[in-house]
């Protein structure tokens, strides 16, 4: 066959024949996309030399600052709203179960176990703070023994990434009862601008888009024969709940944060300061119902 030197009409053509010659099913469907749109991309904006140059720089920076606390790629997906796009494609679920949302850049495995109603906050700065509840299936049985791994900023709005600390902060596995409820004691957490001193937080500033993200807590919740769900709850109120600059808000994940005046907490403690109280029940999708729902 006749090779077809190329011109800039021909050349996205060119390019999508040559690599149909993928094995791989998945992989060719992919790599044909991304060259159809990202040939559609560069003729649209028509870039100059030195912008596409600037281009790989960033991308070069970007991948450069991502570490094992620091994930400046998943903090680039999370701003131009693929992370949500993908985690909705990912996650069609029934509306009686508790929707999905981004993991972010700040989850750290290995969290360490804490007792029910034991504290995840171990003194960080912050109003102190019950949450409570259930986890339970789509049916309404509790879930015994489901897994609950959190993560938040403390009430400077930092994670442990941003912490000069020697061990685990903010951060926590709990499990649930044998009646599927679960107690947990930390700090209210407080809204925070994404981290602005990298490649995300240089084009941002180049935006008037807010980089707040509204004050909330991580989840990621398991259990044998249910489908996985990492979400948050966000704080009702919260001067940025719409313009999360990640997009992560969704409307049954608002909670309101209750203000108690100093006295008996849920865990028996009597505190000399005010606190707040959250109440949430968290519904899983069954394993099987996700298959099925899926075929």
């Amino acid at each position: 066959m006749t090779m077809a030197y190329v011109t800039e009409d021909n050349l996205t053509n060119v390019a999508l024949e040559r690599w149909k010659d993928i094995p791989d099913a998945r992989l060719r469907k992919v790599m044909q996309s991304l060259i159809k749109h990202l040939h559609g991309f560069v003729r649209d904006i028509e870039p100059t030399q030195a912008e596409w140059s600037a281009a790989i720089d960033w991308l070069t920076s970007t991948g450069k600052l991502s570490s094992e606390k620091r994930q400046e790629f998943i903090l680039a997906s999370d701003v131009l709203g693929v992370s949500m796009l993908v985690d909705a494609i990912n996650h069609r679920r029934p509306s009686r179960a508790t929707p999905s949302t981004v993991e972010g850049p700040f989850h750290v495995d290995n969290a360490p176990p804490i007792a029910n109603g034991g504290d995840m906050a171990q003194g960080a700065p912050g109003v102190p703070c019950f949450i409570t509840g259930t986890v339970k299936g789509l049916d309404g049985e509790p879930v015994a023994g489901a897994v609950l791994d959190l993560w938040q900023t403390d009430g400077e709005g930092l994670y442990e990434a941003q912490r000069h600390v020697g061990g685990p902060w903010m951060r926590g596995i709990y499990r649930t009862q044998d009646d599927g409820s679960y107690l947990i004691r930390t700090v209210a957490p407080v809204a925070y601008s994404i981290p602005m001193d990298g490649t995300v937080g240089e084009l941002m500033e180049r935006t008037n888009i807010s980089h707040m993200r509204p004050a909330h807590i991580h989840f990621a919740i398991s259990a044998p024969g249910y489908q996985d769900c990492i979400t948050h709850l966000f704080r009702n109120g919260d001067a940025f709940i719409e313009t999360d600059v990640v997009y992560g808000v969704k409307e049954p994940l608002i909670v309101d944060f209750v203000e108690r005046p100093p006295g008996k907490a849920q865990t028996g403690e009597v505190l000399a300061t005010s606190f707040y109280e959250i109440k949430y029940d968290f519904v899983l999708q069954g394993a099987v119902q996700a298959l099925t729902a899926a075929e």
